[in-house]
């Protein structure tokens, strides 16, 4: 078991220092910013649409019960507020850097491979019909018979980006990541069989579970929209996750890796003073035990009267 020494780096004491160290990451960082933003206004891939296929996209269009603005007040910002009251409590910074650091990770990487995978796919949402034809008369090619819109343009870009669900892949993101999180932190898996800690893993799972169902229900989603989402989301926030920390059932699952590089190498160096300060101990016990054995006839043959 490792000594632990909470308390001694703060972000006073060594947060620019921590922050200096991962400075090309948050650089990245901002890059995954930009492209997220890029993706966004990127034109869809609008897949061919019969009118035998727009009976599984008549369902009523309806406002969304999260909105998107919600989006990274979830994902995000309720995750990164438990980081601080964690740092708050046990004052370590690396903790705090690299618990939002790898949060931000989890959630941009994942926000850049769902959008890349909606525009690419252009699958049309549950509400496309209504989209295409917000009056309700139906418009098709009579070669090949494919729709021809006449809706709002922006309505109908978004409506080609079913696959995968945003909503879900964020919230699974970020909330996979505090799930993780919290796991470690409590140790979960210490083999004592308290199920209380299980509960409060699995709640930040049930809150992305309801988000991605809630897509559903306002008929933005088809079900394995869905589900390929979560999937996403988590799989990417357990990476990004155990790029910073043990797995949660490790011993030290409770730190980041860096916080226990930090120890080895305090260790590392204080035994080596150690040992030289014992050294010198030797050394003068050595002498004070030549000059006690010291006799006058052992001065008067060595000269030294």
């Amino acid at each position: 078991m490792r000594d632990v020494q909470l308390g001694s780096h703060t972000v006073q004491s060594h947060g620019i220092k921590v922050a200096r160290t991962h400075k090309f990451d948050w650089l990245i960082l901002i890059f995954l910013v930009v492209l997220v933003m890029v993706l966004k206004i990127v034109h869809p891939f609008y897949r061919f649409v019969g009118k035998d296929m727009m009976n599984d996209l008549r369902y009523p269009f309806k406002t969304s019960t999260i909105p998107s603005w919600a989006l990274p007040i979830i994902a995000i910002v309720l995750p990164a507020s438990i980081f601080i009251a964690v740092y708050f409590r046990r004052r370590e910074v690396y903790d705090l850097h690299h618990s939002i650091l790898g949060l931000l990770f989890a959630v941009l990487t994942t926000a850049i491979i769902t959008n890349a995978i909606k525009v690419t796919v252009g699958r049309p949402r549950p509400d496309f019909f209504w989209r295409c034809f917000p009056d309700g008369k139906e418009l098709f090619d009579i070669v090949t018979g494919n729709v021809i819109c006449h809706g709002e343009e922006n309505l109908i870009n978004d409506g080609h980006k079913s696959f995968p669900s945003g909503h879900t892949s964020w919230s699974f993101a970020g909330l996979g990541y505090l799930a993780l999180y919290l796991s470690g932190k409590i140790k979960a898996f210490d083999r004592n069989g308290h199920v209380a800690k299980l509960c409060i893993v699995f709640l930040p799972l049930l809150v992305a579970s309801l988000v991605g169902i809630s897509r559903v229900d306002d008929y933005r989603h088809h079900w394995d929209d869905v589900f390929a989402g979560g999937i996403l989301g988590v799989t990417v926030a357990t990476f990004c996750y155990l790029q910073f920390f043990p797995a949660p059932y490790h011993m030290d699952g409770w730190g980041p890796y860096a916080y226990f590089q930090m120890l080895g190498e305090q260790g590392s160096s204080n035994p080596t003073s150690a040992a030289n300060q014992q050294t010198e101990g030797s050394n003068m016990i050595r002498l004070s035990r030549i000059y006690t054995n010291r006799s006058p006839a052992n001065d008067l043959e060595y000269g030294r009267v």
